[in-house]
């Protein structure tokens, strides 16, 4: 196969560039990718419709990778819990190397094509549970490894890569083909790959977020109150929809401890709660 993620840049001489020509390089290439990314919303749609009927009967969402692509997967599985209020175990990210490969490159752990398989059985998979395997150059082999075994057992899978007709395509249930072009940086797939990854897994767990019913209107009602932030945040949603103090919305927040429960509680609440 060709992987046009490893062709060559058609910037030549980067290091003759000033930063004014580079910064601008770099940004024309960015342009590009939401549009890669909307030509590939067929492929994003037919994925989230397998998807969204698993989970909604109790199915989990793993995504695997390495490197790069497994630091996004872990990064969007790791934004669900405090944006939708859902358990750490319902959208789980695995990287090749383990945790220590967050920060540090693990040396030849994306060449184990048993290791993935290994890990997501530590999580006691099963038929109901569905496996994203991401990949800009469509070949990683912990990649291509764990979704074959998934195969076999009967997993519903997905990729998310950035080559065309890629070993993990072909083996995915429903590929996910972002085909973004040379990177600005030839081969630096944590450029233009890695931002159509990321938009396409912030699609992926908003959509299905939305699905499961985590959002009412087009606000975070269940979203954890970790900060002030957040906790401010929340009690602006409260007045939006109840004609009280900021006192009294703050109060109701803390005591329920999410916006949906405080909601309710004021629609069914009597005099005693204050």
């Amino acid at each position: 196969m060709q992987k046009t993620t490893e062709s060559a840049s058609p910037y030549r001489h980067l290091e003759k560039m000033s930063v004014h020509d580079l910064l601008t390089g770099i940004n024309n290439e960015d342009a590009k990718v939401a549009e890669s990314v909307k030509a590939s919303l067929p492929e994003i749609k037919r994925l989230l419709e397998a998807l969204i009927p698993l989970m909604k009967e109790g199915g989990r969402l793993f995504y695997i990778g390495a490197g790069t692509s497994g630091r996004l997967g872990i990064l969007d599985a790791s934004e669900c819990p405090p944006t939708f209020g859902v358990s750490h175990d319902l959208i789980i990210g695995i990287i090749a190397g383990g945790d220590s490969a967050i920060r540090k490159a693990v040396e030849f752990a994306e060449d184990d094509t048993e290791l993935a398989w290994k890990t997501l059985q530590e999580y006691q998979i099963d038929q109901k549970d569905f496996v994203i395997g991401i990949a800009a150059s469509g070949t990683t082999p912990y990649v291509l490894g764990g979704l074959e075994k998934c195969k076999k057992h009967g997993i519903q899978t997905g990729c998310i890569t950035c080559n065309v007709s890629s070993p993990i395509s072909e083996m995915a249930n429903y590929p996910i083909e972002v085909k973004v072009g040379p990177e600005f940086l030839t081969g630096s797939t944590r450029m233009k790959s890695g931002t159509a990854q990321k938009m396409v897994l912030n699609m992926i767990s908003t959509v299905a977020m939305i699905q499961l019913g985590r959002v009412v209107d087009n606000k975070m009602v269940d979203m954890q109150l970790t900060n002030n932030k957040l906790i401010d945040r929340g009690i602006n949603m409260i007045l939006a929809q109840k004609n009280i103090s900021y006192s009294e919305a703050k109060r109701i927040l803390l005591k329920h401890g999410s916006v949906r429960e405080a909601i309710q509680s004021l629609e069914n609440r009597n005099h005693s709660d204050f």
